[in-house]
């Protein structure tokens, strides 16, 4: 019996998911355009872009609230508009005071929006019925690359950067309203949790989208510690408790994974330029490389995750991701072959951490009376570590050098093979009968 509601939703997801990156990637190419018209030295451009990062962070943590509270198809409903709007403040911005100011208000509307559609998209996943959510932020990273291609167009025909933020504000405030129709019907994920299965139970998390014998394994596994976990999951949610360890741990394997990303992401082409003596347009193919890997990756991911499971498939990643940064820190030494073998490797690490991320949202659901506060809390975790890694490895190299610097990425790729797994067992492991009875039929 196919679920028309929720291949719907799954199309209206899609649609946030590759809007927001849309979105999220004319304003990043537009960067430099914009630092033109206002005169701005790369430090206050950075400063700029901080701000966007740091409002983000705090508006993330109210946007779990909201979820938990007001819904997450309503708080994605009003996110997508606002996020495009909130583009109006840089666009307009006539002075370097201004332009900071709407970085903070842009931010903060970049913080509400990927918490709702991230929270949104857990639900639809359980719904559907098997894993989906590593697509959706593969469509993320195909609406950046669009992205660039629509600035790169309209500053290339003539548009100045303001006519072509403000154009871009209005048009995609609009095109937010179009997916906002197939999301899914929904009420407080409280009252939902509370509901019985008659009367339509929230299922619980994408993480224990898994088969039936590998469920049972881990919940046997892992028996113990759900109990010693209990209290804390209660109070959850509740919504007055501490925050569960098993979520923390889950937190800083995403945190791991993140700084990983942003090593790869902020300093594949300088290592090749640097390290690996690159020419300067040969240099900037180790970020593209790694890029594509990563898009076709969570395309891709899906699949593998249904197949192997969560927790193996975020344990392969980990191995995977540190390979390909063995073959990184290894390049150096590969004589002629140092670059090819520098872009194989950040194609293991593209392949790797392609799949951390959907992941780690995908078990935030398995306890649905707080998935929002907690996806707000593994996207801080997540966007802090995007945010300090490549600053990290940064100082790291100048302290001793950048192929020293890289291999901490490689270790946290470790890292999250190894406490990963763990952290996904114990989650499925809290996923209540009640949730599991009211499952509904697959769709495909």
């Amino acid at each position: 019996m196919f679920d028309s509601v929720a291949r719907r939703a799954r199309v209206g997801v899609f649609g946030y998911f590759g809007l927001c990156g849309l979105n999220v990637g004319i304003w990043a190419a537009s960067l430099p355009a914009l630092a033109d018209r206002l005169d701005l030295s790369p430090g206050r451009t950075g400063t700029a872009l901080l701000l966007v990062s740091l409002s983000a962070l705090v508006s993330m943590q109210a946007a779990g609230r909201l979820a938990d509270r007001w819904s997450s198809r309503r708080l994605t409903w009003a996110a997508g508009p606002l996020h495009a709007l909130l583009l109006l403040g840089p666009a307009l911005a006539g002075s370097y005071s201004a332009l900071l100011a709407g970085a903070v208000v842009f931010g903060l509307g970049f913080g509400l929006l990927e918490v709702g559609m991230n929270a949104h998209a857990v639900e639809v996943e359980v719904r559907y019925g098997r894993p989906i959510m590593s697509a959706f932020h593969g469509m993320w990273s195909l609406g950046g690359a669009v992205g660039g291609v629509v600035t790169s167009a309209g500053l290339g025909g003539g548009l100045g950067v303001q006519t072509l933020l403000v154009g871009t504000a209005f048009t995609m405030a609009a095109l937010f309203l179009l997916p906002a129709r197939l999301l899914l019907p929904g009420r407080p994920a409280r009252e939902a949790a509370d509901a019985s299965p008659e009367t339509g139970a929230s299922p619980a998390a994408g993480a224990s989208l898994e088969t039936g014998a590998s469920r049972e394994t881990a919940a046997s596994r892992v028996a113990g510690a759900s109990a010693e976990t209990g209290a804390s999951a209660a109070a959850a949610r509740t919504g007055r408790g501490r925050v569960p360890t098993v979520i923390l741990l889950l937190g800083v394997v995403m945190l791991a994974g993140a700084i990983c990303e942003g090593g790869a992401m902020d300093w594949a082409a300088m290592h090749a330029r640097r390290v690996l003596g690159a020419s300067a347009d040969l240099a900037p193919l180790s970020f593209t490389v790694y890029s594509v890997a990563m898009t076709t990756m969570r395309l891709l991911g899906d699949r593998l995750r249904g197949r192997l499971g969560a927790g193996r498939t975020l344990r392969l990643a980990g191995a995977v991701a540190a390979g390909g940064y063995a073959l990184v820190l290894l390049a150096p030494s590969a004589g002629g072959a140092a670059l090819g073998c520098a872009w194989a490797g950040w194609i293991l690490v593209g392949i790797g951490l392609a799949t951390v991320v959907p992941v780690g949202f995908s078990s935030a659901g398995a306890d649905p009376a707080s998935a929002g506060r907690t996806i707000a809390l593994l996207t801080s975790f997540t966007y802090g570590g995007l945010l300090a890694g490549p600053a990290i490895i940064g100082h790291l190299a100048e302290a001793t050098s950048l192929r020293t610097a890289l291999a901490l990425p490689g270790v946290l790729a470790v890292f999250v093979a190894i406490a990963g797994p763990p952290a996904i067992a114990i989650l499925a492991a809290r996923r209540t009968p009640a949730a599991d009875s009211a499952a509904p039929a697959r769709a495909s």
